[in-house]
């Protein structure tokens, strides 16, 4: 059986129509969502205006955790570079800049009751 143009301009319309329910049902949903992050965004700024001392402590302990992160990790760099550096003691311009380096800092090593 063949379609005539008209039914199937119709069936066209149905899908449209049935696509166009589901956009506006995601829309929806989105809605709600953009809600929900509006009022927790609000709570949040409502929290930090009312507990100022919640706030100072928070930032106390951020602060604090990325003071103790970075001498963590510069002390780590530190170390591989030394590392790394004393692999090129041998090197004949290099290693002598190096092996004073390692000497000066071996020495403070030494000298620290």
């Amino acid at each position: 059986m063949t379609q005539t143009p008209t039914d199937r301009l119709l069936e066209k319309i149905d899908q449209l129509l049935s696509e166009l329910q589901e956009a506006r049902k995601l829309n929806e949903r989105m809605d709600k969502i953009a809600m929900f992050l509006e009022d927790i965004r609000l709570a949040d700024v409502i929290q930090n205006y009312t507990a100022p001392r919640k706030l100072l402590w928070i930032n106390f302990l951020a602060g604090l955790a990325r003071g103790l992160g970075l001498t963590i990790g510069t002390a780590i760099v530190l170390t591989l570079l030394g590392s790394v550096l004393s692999k090129f003691l041998s090197v004949p311009i290099i290693g002598d800049y190096i092996k004073e380096l390692v000497d000066y800092v071996s020495s403070y090593y030494h000298h620290q009751p």
